[in-house]
Order: structure tokens, then sequence, then C-alpha cells
């Protein structure tokens, strides 16, 4: 049974920065692509990064664009979300995803989840 756990999620203030872990377990994620994210209350769930299995291409949604950087560690099979001076409009659930093959950004395509952490940003 494939598990996705987050980690890192909390309240920080406007300018702030906060790192997320997701860890998989379950089974071997070779050849998938891990990505983030995000839903806001009373929003729909939106795309944030994504990376492909061996780390070299990544998309990112323009609102994080150069505030946020996704990466991974195979050996650990752990995906990673660094995010940098950080807004009240990041606030949102933050959940990591993976899927077998290509990179895409909308979240039908994803057959794992996890359960998601939340981040806070107060101005």
């Amino acid at each position: 049974q494939v598990q996705l756990v987050e980690s890192g999620g909390g309240l920080v203030q406007a300018g702030d920065s906060l790192s997320l872990s997701c860890a998989a377990s379950g089974r071997t994620f070779n050849n998938y692509a891990m990505a983030w994210f995000r839903q806001a209350p009373g929003k729909e769930r939106e795309f944030v990064a994504v990376i492909n299995w061996g780390g070299s291409n990544t998309y990112y949604a323009d609102s994080v664009k150069g505030r946020f950087t996704i990466s991974r560690d195979n050996a650990k099979n752990t995906l990673y979300l660094q995010m940098n001076s950080l807004k009240p409009e990041d606030t949102a659930v933050y959940y990591c995803a993976a899927k077998w093959g290509t990179l895409v950004r909308w979240s039908s395509a994803y057959e794992h989840w996890g359960q998601g952490t939340q981040v806070t940003v107060s101005s």
C-alpha cells in the first residue's frame, strides 16, 4: 500500500521561510513524477510544483516561481518543498502527490496523495 506523509507545515509570518517534506513508502517510486498541490479554504486544489524521477526537470506555478523550490531524494524516498518569501496568499493545505511517468499539472492525473499539511502565513 502506497503511503505519502507530509510534514513541516505551521504558522509563520509573511516573508518567512518554511520547508515541507513528503515521505513515501509502500513501493519504489522509479519513474514516478512527484508534485505539490495546495488548497485554500473555499478554493479548488491548485498545482504548485512538480519534479521528475531524476530531478532534472521541474515546473512551477507562476504564483510561486522564484520563491519555492521542489526537490527530491530518491534514496530516502522523500520529496521536499522549500518555500521562501511566504505571503498570506500562500496559506493553504499542502498536499504531495505521485504519478507514474511524465510531469503534468492537473491533479486528476495523480494516483497517490498524502493527507496534507497546513501552512498558514500571517500578515
